[in-house]
């Protein structure tokens, strides 16, 4: 077999471990999903009235917010996925078998890719089962075209992509699976100053520069114009542009911790 070969088998057999392990142990999925459940329950049935009116004009319908909120909790389902994969990482890292699988003859590799594209699924597994929560309460997506439905799907799978590879470098980088847990909070506490919940203009001035140079606004619009046929102007390439540039740092910050030599 060619050295590609063995590297691809390699990679889906990590793939089918950690595939697994998240099976076998559903609890840290479940509990990372209640996350932007809670909130999308808590934001339409307790604020929902009262924030359509304040970013409407004027007038509650609830149905209009729902429509401007679930794109936001979908990309926050995401960031709140990736941290189970910061802890798997780190306690694959501090319980010794990843000292056994570097004197197996496996390219190094394997064993990232494996736990990447585990967490990618599960993110979209679980992107799906909120988009259900969602459309069960009344979201509705009627005017995108299946080609939008399309960029949409792979803007998720692009966005799940880029924050695994973070999620996995805190994971390396940390002690322990409670410090990687604590490492990966910011994935959970970006999107809350995103414009999730409310747009960036209706943010206080000197806030506003915050919401939106990060990489979940842009994700956010994009993602709200595909699904809801609104303006994307400048979020789409910006969108892109944040995933590709947090893929590649995340890929080579991995890379870097996990061939480091062992204390």
């Amino acid at each position: 077999m060619s050295t590609f070969s063995l590297a691809v088998r390699d990679s889906s057999t990590m793939l089918r471990r950690n595939l697994l392990h998240a099976r076998r142990y559903p609890s840290l999925t479940l509990n990372l999903l209640l996350t932007p459940v809670m909130l999308l329950l808590l934001f339409v049935y307790i604020f929902g009235d009262v924030m359509s009116a304040g970013i409407g004009d004027g007038g509650a319908d609830r149905s209009e917010y729902i429509a401007y909120l679930v794109p936001g909790i979908l990309l926050m389902t995401i960031g709140s996925t990736v941290v189970g994969t910061a802890v798997s990482v780190s306690t694959d890292m501090n319980e010794g078998i990843i000292a056994r699988f570097r004197t197996m003859a496996i390219p190094r590799e394997s064993v990232l890719i494996g736990h990447v594209l585990g967490s990618v699924l599960q993110c979209v597994m679980s992107v799906v089962l909120v988009g259900a929560v969602g459309v069960a309460i009344g979201f509705r997506s009627t005017d995108a075209t299946v080609l939008e439905w399309v960029a949409a799907f792979g803007l998720l799978t692009l966005f799940a992509l880029a924050l695994t590879w973070i999620a996995v470098g805190m994971g390396l980088s940390s002690p322990n699976a409670e410090a990687a847990s604590n490492n990966a909070l910011p994935l959970i506490f970006l999107p809350l100053i995103s414009s999730t919940f409310v747009p960036v203009d209706a943010m206080p001035g000197w806030f506003q520069p915050i919401a939106e140079y990060q990489p979940f606004t842009p994700a956010i619009e994009t993602l709200r114009g595909l699904l809801l046929g609104s303006e994307i102007g400048h979020n789409g390439w910006l969108a892109v542009a944040w995933c590709l540039g947090l893929t590649v740092l995340g890929y080579f910050w991995s890379k870097s911790l996990f061939d480091r030599d062992p204390k």
